[in-house]
């Protein structure tokens, strides 16, 4: 004999007893729905709705009102349902709960056992926002029944509180605009009637009737929606905040200026003292006996990659090393070896003693008599940072600067950053929870200002304006390319003048100019074909120099800055 078990007998007790509070869905309906609502004073509305509902098993049920609707991008219309209650003569459900979503509000009515049949529930509850004044009258519009799970076989409603003067009715959707079965006034006009016919789940009958201006004195009900709009919209706080922050940059200019206007007025003032050919007889001196990696941190405040180049070059002027160009035609390539030359480094600034080292010493620390410059590629970066430091600390010793420039960047631009950041995580926070949010992007603002603003930050002492005075002038000599009035100059004077001041043109990327000072002494001296501290290859002579030196220096800045890749 086979054995049958049921499928309801194998589920677990508080599954069976969940499916029976279902209920069967499908099987359900609200028979009839007939609501009563009498428009008060203040636009309060008395809303008596009569629900006979066929249970199918469930214990109550839910019915969801439209609360909340878009009326521009910073508000919403509210439609506020209070004092909700229900009864039922039949033994229906009664308990009634209301929860609110974004634009609906689903009403819930619920008993303490499972039902059958019909039953009839009276739900009764306040409703404000309903009407608005439309031309000449007051107009109620409200969808009095719909939003149900299940079908409604007939709807009904009247409307009343004052003399109806239009009506008119809507089913379906709930912005249909497709009429209802049937609405029309009383004999007397003091009553709108209305009623619909079968309705599908989750349909509405919207009813409308028109008062005489001020027979309710009801208005429509705004909230400022929370959004983008509204998160960043102008008020008194963020208002005062935008102040603020005006204040605060008018302000931080106004300190700008003060710190850098002094050296713009120092700088005004010497420029005149500045701008003179420094050559004084026989000896070629740069003005204030100011090296050339010095020049390029007073210029613009940094210690430059192309302030190190034009110091190896001064280095090699000065006879602490020897450039020589290989010659292309049998090395393959182009390249440079710098070669060291015998000679005390007593004269030397710390910045540059480091410099030498870095470049003529090997990985195991031991000294090199020379190095080829392609051989720097990705082994010198390291040690440019030190050589770097080492400018820094030179401009701060020398008087011209407070503090090394570097650092003082630094923080304006670490404080910035900081604040930028906390604007944002501010904003965020703001524009989640409040209409503040233009505040934090006042901070985000002033955050950026004071990150940009800290790259100027650095000023120079009255000594250092005054140097950089005297620097201006010097580079108008280079500018012009052109020796000095007088008596003609020999070839080597020439020659001498020209390999001085050559790392100061690098520094200033005059080099194509300052060659022409030269470009014709290897045709008016015996042996010009090199310069002392510069030997190119055979069949080179001074007319390539001017080439030769900007490839040289394009290669040096970036064989000395390049990192070794991984």
């Amino acid at each position: 004999m086979a054995l049958t078990v049921s499928a309801a007998a194998l589920l677990p007790l508080s599954a069976t007893a969940s499916a029976a509070d279902q209920g069967d869905v499908a099987a359900e309906r609200v028979l009839k729905d007939d609501v009563v609502l009498t428009a008060g004073p203040g636009g309060l509305a008395k809303v008596r709705e009569t629900i006979v509902y066929q249970f199918a098993g469930r214990r109550g049920f839910e019915r969801t009102f439209p609360t909340r609707t878009h009326d521009t991008v910073t508000r919403d219309r509210v439609y506020k349902l209070g004092n909700l209650r229900a009864t039922s003569p039949d033994g229906g459900p009664t308990k009634v709960s209301a929860t609110s979503g974004d634009t609906q509000t689903t009403v819930k009515v619920t008993g303490g056992q499972n039902l059958t049949g019909r039953r009839t529930i009276v739900l009764e509850y306040d409703l404000r926002g309903a009407i608005d004044t439309v031309g000449s009258v007051e107009e109620l519009r409200w969808p009095v029944v719909g939003g149900w799970k299940v079908p409604v076989d007939e709807a009904r409603a009247s409307v009343g509180g004052g003399p109806i003067r239009n009506v008119n009715c809507f089913a379906g959707p709930l912005r249909s605009t497709i009429g209802c079965t049937q609405y029309y006034t009383n004999h007397t006009h003091t009553r709108g009637v209305y009623s619909q016919q079968q309705m599908l789940a989750g349909e509405y009958m919207t009813v409308v009737a028109g008062f005489p201006a001020g027979t309710t004195g009801g208005r429509p009900l705004y909230e400022r929606r929370h959004n983008a709009a509204t998160a960043f919209s102008v008020n008194a706080v963020t208002a005062s905040a935008l102040l603020g922050l005006l204040v605060l940059l008018g302000g931080g200019l106004g300190g700008l200026y003060l710190l850098r206007g002094r050296d713009a007025r120092v700088v005004g003032k010497k420029a005149a003292e500045g701008d003179h050919a420094p050559v004084s007889g026989s000896e070629f001196e740069p003005p204030d006996g100011v090296r050339p990696g010095q020049i390029g941190t007073l210029i613009d405040e940094q210690a430059d990659v192309i302030d190190v180049t034009a110091t190896i070059v001064d280095l090699a002027v000065r006879g602490y090393l020897l450039i020589e160009e290989e010659d292309r035609a049998v090395t393959g390539r182009l390249d440079w070896t710098l070669r060291r030359l015998d000679r005390p480094m007593v004269d030397l600034l710390p910045y540059e003693r480091i410099l030498l080292d870095a470049l003529l010493t090997g990985p195991g620390g031991t000294g090199l008599a020379a190095v080829k410059l392609s051989e720097l590629g990705g082994t010198f970066a390291t040690r440019l940072a030190q050589v770097r430091s080492a400018m820094y600390d030179d401009v701060v010793q020398q008087g011209w600067f407070a503090r090394r420039p570097d650092t003082v960047r630094s923080r304006w631009t670490v404080a910035g950053l900081a604040l930028t950041v906390l604007g944002i995580a501010g904003t965020v926070a703001l524009a989640i929870t409040t209409e503040w949010a233009l505040a934090g992007l006042a901070v985000i603002i002033a955050g950026a200002a004071l990150a940009y603003g800290g790259q100027y930050m650095p000023a120079k002492t009255a000594r250092g304006a005054t140097v950089l005075a005297h620097t201006i002038g010097f580079r108008a000599f280079l500018e012009r390319g052109a020796l000095p009035d007088g008596e003609p100059m020999a070839s080597v004077q020439r020659i001498a003048l020209f390999s001085r001041f050559l790392p100061y043109a690098v520094v200033f990327n005059l080099v194509a100019q300052w060659a022409e000072t030269v470009k014709d002494a290897g045709e008016r001296a015996e042996g010009a074909d090199n310069l002392y501290w510069y030997e190119g290859p055979a069949e080179w002579d001074l007319s390539k120099f001017a080439e030769s030196m900007r490839v040289f220096t394009l290669t040096t800045s970036g064989s000395i800055s390049q990192s070794r890749g991984l």
